[in-house]
């Protein structure tokens, strides 16, 4: 059993790949067996969560989520704890594995109740898994809105109730944001869907148990990167040797989004970088931060440069974007440049044209500016986030970087997507994407490869996030920009 933490590397597999590992190792093993090892890996997690519980609530399904939720209940009383189970479903109609297992837990006196108990030390939410796709109605809903409403942990066996393994969206009611709280363990496989949208709140700490069965044979559809190395830079480097950032963005009135953004980069470890405001009338330098050397936007030669566009630009970035396609060395485009790019045809081409050209792009894009790209809704695009980002780096050549919960980054070719589990709501303030785009920025002026560049780069954020101290004044994008690592 392994707890997945920012620094696990490690392949994630669908819903089909899944049910064909599990259909390759029952075949090879006795009748019962994957649903006893999965039963014992509850009891034992169970246990490690709530070492002195005195009532521990297992509320078991109609399938075999629920028949490892019987298995955990009888390994449970065996073990001098008293779980209570509750059952929303009909015996006869049980798959032959979990009405061995509902059985079992009977031989072994697991109390069955019609209720749930009032109060308990941990619940277990074995009601629904990766084979359902209707929501939790009735029973099953009340079950999980109690079980929530209550103070104590929440163990989610495969995955939380309602939510789609592959995708991460989910169809069970929401609930209030408390992850801190809740854990799941993910058998046989690791599920994308654990890992972006809705799946972060919903499972909380992932566990993940492969029950003794191998993954070969099977191809990952994304995968987790785990913790960037640590790359010294030589005493004998100088400030050429980290490669020309230049921000372009600043319309009148948002010089503050490019100014971030060349925070970042220079933070980053950007050897110079130059900011374009598109404000004529903004100062001619930044007195908080001399370092960054503030030109006209128009003035500046892009062919050696990596260019970090869109931040802060407004309407006004539209009339530069086909200069910066055309000759930017390597490119981030964010923001308002992604807006114009969405509702222009010429602009697209210019994009596409540059994979032709060799020319590395990275996108960087939120839920709303991904749809505009992709002439569809918000919605849509996180209804399946790794699609939407495939399609994103398909359809322009380009690395996408999907941000949100979960940020999914993608390259065309065969490379399975990176979801980054890094990052909280601490992000969730203005300013904090300008911010990213300089990160980027100054990993692709470093002759970081596109993608890595990326992955390397959100994670990085993310993790600023996470380790900012609970005592600290909030997290503004500035700090954040002050704190990117070198």
């Amino acid at each position: 059993m392994q707890r997945i933490t920012p620094a696990t590397a490690c392949d994630l597999f669908d819903i089909a790949a899944t049910r064909r590992i599990e259909q390759k190792a029952a075949a090879a093993l006795p009748p019962h067996t994957l649903m006893q090892r999965a039963g014992l890996a509850v009891a034992r997690l169970a246990m490690a969560l709530a070492p002195h519980a005195r009532t521990i609530w297992v509320a078991c399904g109609p399938g075999n989520n629920g028949g490892d939720g019987f298995e955990a209940a009888a390994q449970l009383q065996h073990r001098g704890f008293l779980p209570i189970a509750t059952f929303a479903g009909d015996e006869d109609r049980l798959p032959p594995d979990a009405r061995a297992s509902l059985q079992r837990a009977r031989d072994t006196g697991v109390i069955f109740a019609p209720e749930p108990p009032v109060s308990c030390d941990l619940a277990i939410d074995a009601l629904l898994g990766i084979g359902s796709s209707r929501p939790p109605e009735k029973l099953m809903a009340d079950w999980l809105r109690r079980m929530h409403e209550m103070a104590a942990p929440v163990l989610s066996v495969d995955v939380p109730s309602g939510l789609n393994a592959d995708t991460g969206a989910s169809n069970a009611e929401p609930r209030a944001a408390d992850a801190s709280r809740r854990f799941c363990l993910s058998f046989l496989t690791l599920k994308p869907g654990l890992v972006t949208a809705q799946g972060r709140d919903a499972a909380g700490t992932v566990w993940f148990d492969d029950l003794g069965c191998s993954s070969a044979g099977e191809a990952p559809v994304a995968r987790l990167a785990g913790a960037p190395a640590d790359t010294p830079r030589s005493h004998a480097s100088h400030k050429g040797s980290y490669g020309d950032v230049a921000v372009i963005g600043g319309a009148s009135g948002m010089a503050g989004a490019a100014l971030l953004a060349g925070s970042a980069a220079l933070h980053a470890g950007a050897g110079r970088v130059f900011v374009g405001l598109l404000d004529a009338s903004a100062a001619p330098v930044d007195l908080a931060q001399p370092e960054l050397m503030l030109r006209d936007a128009k003035s500046l030669d892009l062919s050696g440069m990596t260019a970090v566009c869109g931040c802060g630009g407004g309407a006004d970035i539209r009339a530069v974007l086909p200069r910066v396609l055309a000759t930017a060395a390597a490119l981030v485009l964010d923001a308002d440049a992604l807006n114009a790019i969405a509702v222009d045809g010429a602009l697209q081409a210019q994009l596409a044209s540059r994979a032709r050209r060799g020319r590395p792009t990275v996108i960087t894009p939120h839920p709303l500016e991904a749809a505009r790209l992709l002439n569809c809704t918000a919605a849509d695009i996180q209804a399946d986030r790794l699609a939407a980002a495939r399609q994103l780096a398909s359809r322009y050549g380009v690395v996408a970087v999907l941000k949100g919960s979960g940020t999914v980054i993608a390259e065309g070719g065969g490379t399975p997507p990176v979801l980054n589990p890094t990052g909280n709501a601490k992000l969730a303030t203005a300013g904090t994407g300008d911010v990213l785009a300089g990160m980027i920025g100054a990993a692709l002026a470093a002759r970081r490869p596109p993608f890595e560049a990326a992955c390397e780069a959100v994670w990085h954020h993310g993790r600023i996030a996470d380790t900012w101290p609970a005592g600290a004044p909030p997290l503004t994008a500035g700090a954040l920009a002050r704190q990117a690592p070198c």
